[in-house]
């Protein structure tokens, strides 16, 4: 049963992403992609291959839906590849016996530098394939930036509400 709603969970959350947040660009630069706290809120104790293959289906969805050809499949296997490494520098052994990630599990401050990291690795990932080119590497770093801040609002006040 935990499954079913595990699933239920991010398929509204890919419809979120999809309907609400693709739609949601300010000024050019916030491009909030807040479906990632699917893949950031997989249990911990997930083997590493099945991870990866969660994290491509994701992209791939995200890749249907924004026609971006690859580019958010290999975001997001990039950022479940690093993943597993930044949890073991991040959370304590005692920590990861939860096997969730959420703020209650890790605390504030973890929970910021596993999500921020992460996010970040993702934008700036998707934002470089997009732009193809070094000579756009300021407006970049803008859109990376700005949009990497919004999802990580996003994705921490999430999690904090859903674990009062």
């Amino acid at each position: 049963m935990e499954w079913t709603k595990q699933i239920v969970w991010y398929i509204i959350v890919m419809l979120l992403q999809v309907l609400l947040f693709n739609q949601l660009q300010l000024g050019g630069v916030c491009h909030p992609y807040v479906y990632i706290l699917c893949l950031l809120m997989l249990p911990i104790t997930l083997p590493h291959s099945v991870d990866m293959m969660i994290g491509a289906v994701a992209g791939l969805v995200m890749d249907v839906f924004c026609n971006s050809l690859g580019i958010h499949m290999a975001a997001c296997v990039l950022v479940m590849f690093i993943r597993p490494y930044l949890l073991g520098a991040i959370v304590s052994d005692k920590d990861r016996l939860n096997e969730q990630i959420s703020l209650h599990a890790i605390g504030l401050g973890a929970m910021l530098k596993y999500v921020s990291i992460l996010v970040v690795i993702h934008h700036l990932t998707v934002f470089l394939i997009a732009a193809w080119s070094w000579s756009h590497i300021g407006f970049v770093l803008l859109e990376t930036l700005v949009s990497s801040a919004i999802s990580i609002l996003l994705i921490v006040g999430y999690n904090s509400l859903r674990y009062k």
